[in-house]
């Protein structure tokens, strides 16, 4: 049951996701998006871990106090803001850098898809906005510029709905008319 569930997730976030992309013109993104998922340390985690409802990732996270998989995929996975940290160049620790937009852009598919793949047909608009604002202490390394894009993307999304949010994404943070 769980290797099925896991890879039926990962096949139907992924199509979404998918789906999205091309919707932005982002077709080798679209084509890419989460391969890693398929590597070992990531599949057999998710198969192992598997809840249907939300990321095997945290399970694993509460069994080890850490994640692999998560180390794993966010490291391979420019459209995580975990991606783009690097140190500080006045010695201050790590920060977040700003993220290409087509990266953004890809963030706002791989959150709608989750949030619709996660939630089934309990999905709301505001969905994910709500998880954006829950991540607030994880995105102390998200830098400011691309917090707010993010916000305004999915305050688009959950205010005007997916039509407003994609003509937003494609106009304003991609550029295309």
């Amino acid at each position: 049951m769980n290797f099925l569930g896991h890879l039926k997730t990962v096949h139907h976030h992924r199509a979404l996701v998918r789906k999205y992309c091309f919707r932005l013109g982002l077709y080798w993104q679209g084509l890419t998006h989460d391969l890693s998922k398929y590597s070992p340390v990531e599949f057999f985690a998710g198969v192992k871990y598997f809840q249907g409802d939300h990321s095997p990732n945290d399970a694993q996270r509460k069994a080890f106090g850490y994640s692999a998989s998560w180390m794993h995929h966010k490291g391979r996975n420019r459209h995580h803001f975990e991606f783009w940290t690097d140190y500080n160049p006045d010695g201050s620790g790590i920060s977040g850098v700003e993220m290409p937009r087509k990266y953004v852009a890809e963030m706002f598919c791989d959150r709608l898809a989750a949030s619709k793949t996660y939630r089934g047909k309990d999905f709301d608009p505001g969905d994910p906005y709500r998880f954006f604002l829950r991540g607030k202490d994880r995105r102390l390394l998200l830098h400011p510029n691309t917090a707010a894009l993010l916000e305004t993307i999915l305050l688009t999304l959950k205010d005007e709905g997916e039509d407003a949010a994609f003509d937003y994404v494609r106009r304003e943070v991609l550029g295309k008319s």
